[in-house]
């Protein structure tokens, strides 16, 4: 058992302070020439993200940015209270001064009543508490105790409930099959496995917020595998433990098929199974219940009141008023002691029961998308568990076994012993393309880059998130639909977009303004991109276990179909920065369901796409017909700038583990060769022991993370790489329009006399526009700074130009609409109106303002189902197209209304 830096009562502790503060002064230097302080912000209020305060509310964290120099030491972040409810505060990261920048705050589980205003003063008390010995940890939050063992199968050993024991053995499983599922005959084995966790570390304690991280593997059959990752989250006034559950895939692709993946515990049953009831959430606000032994619609009639109780989950009124005939019958009404809810795919799931093992099974209902709940107890008290994203992640299932019994099995499948067995092989055959030849040529045709053993999937990860109740009693119709909402949409605070942009956080953004009809027309058609996209999702159907989260690549519109099987047009996988553009279009419009969109695309960005292990540690996979297909393995997509507002916003753990991954991976370069077959020849120049790095696609990828954990910690360390690549970049001779050069990870330093001309129009597209305007407000590096501004001035410039500055035009330039961002940036910061309007002619060059993304409807015998298409949308052109127009619109928004009339976009 360890802890963590932020054990003790959930704050940083003196080694990170003092890690900051000892960064200071070089920090402090680096900055001298930039603004020391924002205008304060006085008012912090939330709201819900769904717009209403939920039914219930189980607690939850969000993060709260604050303008450089307001709070000026990390005491500051304990002092706030929101709306008379618990609440525990803690600093998330610093300005380079050593103010405040995020502050986290967890607010303790019960609605709030009134407005949820964060201000300063001391907050309620909480009362959660953690005890620790060598053997378990012991967390009380009011009359629940849960006991964590150190070691062992158990996460959770149990929990009670006003001292009685209600549940034991919280544990995962998983099933391994040795083979496909037979397609007409045949047969496989099939092994189980169980949780063996090998490690516990208290991450935080608090008066309302403690975080347990159990690390262990699945273990049995004399193996060890599938590693995990599961913190445990308590709140003080919750019912409830939330579970984020990541695990590693680490198999033998050809030989190992997963058939099952769960979390289960144990209930205990202590009363009469007429008094014992199993839930399962339906449709909508829809609830399936029954009990073990039920006494409705039974041939005598045992009274209205005995009638009325079991469906209300509550203990019947004494039998004994029961006529007589009834209760002498009670012992051949069947007990029904399994139950199961398979949700095999996103529209439609089943409902069964049987009497016991080895009976049949009878079919009991039926729907279409279920919220992912299921309860097992009786009138003394059970336990309810579902999990987030239920239907999304089809095919998955929910168990009751044992109802009969004195303990009840609760299983939560996150992929279900009912689907054919997980398939992680390539679905390439090797010998497809055994030549660099082929390889080359089927790239021209399918845009894939493809070489056998380069598209692997062992390493890639999973993140799952599941709520566990332990009840004093069966919860009601009304209150366990009210519990299966908190597991499908969990109620979350958020900022509104006007309090985000005070504080003058991620760059250059501002929120949706429609005042003159220039900006209305740009914020119709931003919206009108989210739209679709949002649609999409459902329309084409992207869901399932392993491809919920990602988008598409481009559309095919004569099959009315995303190129779902052509190679590299396949998914997405953060190609082009679709992340990013999601989330900054969240900042600035605070529309929840591009939150959620968002949400789980960092979710599976971060850990699908991205190898955990293995020596592809830290690399992405580029777009392909799988999420691990492509052989191009490359920083650009585990980029955590596609991760870090979430990361902030949220203040996750779990993403905060995916940006830590990365700080190190550039000592990996040379390990791996990222460039893509066709692009070999123009690869970075490289020197004996130093590779070459692009500075865009490569090292804009780097610093995202850099410059997030130096903001968390101070460490001194990561400013100096950041400083050390910008600075050597501003010494190049070429600068920028080097476009790449020797790299020394140990220093951050690019060698080399940089004298060459590389230009691509990658370079700008994966996130070090955004990276770049936000570290230039943070530290002073001048070399940098000009070198940066004038690739922005010139990227896009007329030839005649560019030829002045570089010799000749070198070619290589193109994305001329998404990159007037940069001609924006060089505009506003030169304070030059001639360049801004150069900026907007060439966004206004897109097709998107004149005619282009136009959405039709198309059904009938053309499609499955009826959709709305865009014919020409990409989703490299919606995201880059999208954070150009946001980046314009705040950047040189003031000479938009005089672009637009010249342009003939709108009327003077």
């Amino acid at each position: 058992m360890t802890s963590s830096p932020f054990s003790r009562r959930g704050f940083l502790q003196s080694t990170a302070l003092a890690s900051l503060a000892s960064s200071l002064p070089a920090a402090q230097a680096a900055t001298a020439n930039l603004p020391t302080t924002t205008a304060p912000v006085t008012d912090t209020v939330l709201r819900w993200l769904d717009g209403q305060a939920p039914a219930r509310f189980e607690g939850a964290t969000f993060g709260v940015p604050w303008p450089r120099g307001q709070l000026r030491s990390a005491a500051q972040a304990l002092d706030f209270k929101l709306a008379n409810q618990p609440l525990q505060s803690w600093p998330l990261a610093y300005w380079p001064d050593g103010s405040l920048k995020w502050t986290a705050h967890a607010l303790a589980g019960g609605v709030p009543a009134g407005a949820l205003k964060l201000e300063t003063g001391k907050p309620a008390a909480g009362g959660l508490t953690v005890r620790q010995t060598a053997a378990q940890i012991v967390v009380t939050a009011g009359d629940l105790v849960w006991t964590v063992p150190t070691r062992g199968e158990a996460l959770i050993a149990e929990a009670t409930r006003a001292g009685r024991v209600t549940l034991k053995n919280l544990r995962l499983v998983a099933l391994r099959q040795d083979g496909v599922d037979p397609e007409l005959d045949g047969k496989v084995d099939r092994q189980s496995f169980t949780s063996r966790v090998t490690a516990v570390t208290v991450e935080q304690q608090g008066p309302v917020r403690a975080v347990l991280k159990l690390d262990g593997t699945h273990s049995g059959n004399g193996r060890d595998w599938l590693p995990f990752s599961v913190r445990l989250y308590f709140y003080t006034g919750a019912e409830s433990v939330r579970i984020v559950h990541t695990f590693v895939w680490d198999g033998d692709p050809a030989k190992d098929f997963i058939a099952g993946l769960g979390v289960t515990a144990q209930v205990t049953m202590t009363n009469a199974t007429h008094d014992r009831h199993v839930r399962f959430s339906g449709e909508g606000v829809g609830v399936w219940g029954e009990a073990v032994r039920p006494v409705t619609g039974l041939r005598r009639d045992p009274g209205q009141p005995y009638k009325d109780a079991q469906v209300a989950g509550q203990a019947l009124p004494p039998l004994a008023g029961m006529a007589k005939a009834v209760q002498d019958g009670l012992k051949w009404i069947p007990e029904w002691s399994d139950f199961s809810l398979s949700q095999a795919n996103a529209d439609g799931f089943t409902l069964s029961k049987r009497t016991q093992p080895g009976q049949a099974w009878i079919a009991a209902n039926g729907g279409s998308r279920s919220k992912g709940l299921v309860y097992a107890g009786g009138a003394s008290g059970g336990v309810a568990l579902g999990f987030k994203d239920f239907w999304q992640r089809a095919p998955v299932r929910l168990d009751v076994r044992g109802a009969a019994s004195e303990l009840a099995d609760v299983t939560a499948w996150l992929y279900s012993p009912s689907a054919p067995a997980m398939d992680m092989r390539s679905y390439r055959s090797p010998g497809d393309m055994d030549t660099h030849e082929k390889q080359i040529e089927g790239l021209n045709i399918t845009y894939e880059d493809y070489e056998p053993g380069w598209d692997s999937s062992v390493g890639v990860a999973r993140t799952s998130e599941l709520q566990l109740w332990v009840l004093a009693a069966t919860p009601s119709h009304q209150a366990f639909s009210d519990m299966a909402e908190q597991v499908a949409n969990p109620a979350r605070p958020v900022l509104a977009p006007q309090r985000l942009h005070a504080a003058g956080v991620f760059g250059d953004w501002d929120p949706v303004d429609t005042r003159t009809p220039a900006r209305q027309l740009i914020e119709e058609r931003l919206a009108v991109q989210l739209d679709q996209y949002v649609r999409e999702v459902e329309q084409h159907r992207w869901y399932g276990f392993w491809n919920y989260g990602d988008v598409m690549h481009t559309y095919d519109v004569d099959r009315h179909m995303w190129r779902y099987d052509i190679g590299g047009y396949a998914w997405d996988n953060s190609e082009l920065s679709t992340d990013l553009w999601l989330w900054m279009s969240y900042l600035r419009t605070g529309r929840a369901d591009v939150f959620k969109l968002a949400e789980a695309m960092t979710r599976h960005t971060g850990e699908v796409d991205v190898y955990h292990l293995g020596e592809l540690k830290g690399f992405g996979t580029r777009h392909g017909v799988q999420h691990w297909s492509d052989s191009s393995k490359q920083p650009r997509i585990s980029n955590a700038a596609y991760r870090r507002i979430y990361f902030y916003l949220t203040a996750d753990e779990r993403c905060g583990d995916l940006i830590r991954e990365l700080l190190d991976s550039d000592a990996d370069i040379a390990k791996v060769d990222i460039s893509r077959k066709l692009a070999r020849t123009a690869a970075p120049p490289e020197t004996p022991g130093l590779p070459g790095v692009g500075f865009g696609t490569t090292w804009g990828s780097w610093i995202a993370a850099w410059l997030t954990e130096w903001e968390r910690t101070g460490d001194a360390r990561l400013r100096n790489k950041l400083v050390n690549g910008m600075q050597s970049i501003g010494d190049m001779k070429r600068r920028w329009f080097a476009g790449g050069a020797p790299y020394d990870a140990r220093t951050g330093k690019f060698a080399g006399p940089g004298d060459s001309v590389s230009i691509s129009h990658l370079n700008g597209v994966f996130g070090v526009i955004e990276i770049s305007s936000e570290l230039l407000t943070l530290v002073d590096v001048p070399a940098y700074r000009r070198a940066w501004l004038e690739y922005c001035r010139y990227y896009n410039a007329p030839k005649n130009e560019v030829a002045a500055l570089l010799g000749k035009d070198p070619g290589g330039r193109s994305l001329t609409d998404t990159c007037s961002r940069m001609t924006a940036y060089a505009a506003f910061q030169e304070k030059d109106r001639a360049l801004a309007l150069r900026a907007w002619r060439e966004f206004f060059a897109s097709r998107a303002l004149r005619g282009g993304g136009v959405a039709r409807r198309v059904g009938g015998v053309d499609v499955m189902r009826p959709l709305t298409e865009q014919p020409s949308i990409s989703t490299n052109d919606s995201a880059q197209w999208g954070l150009a127009g946001i980046q314009n619109l705040a950047l040189i928004g003031d000479s938009l209304d005089e672009a637009a009339h010249a342009a003939g976009l709108v009327r003077p």
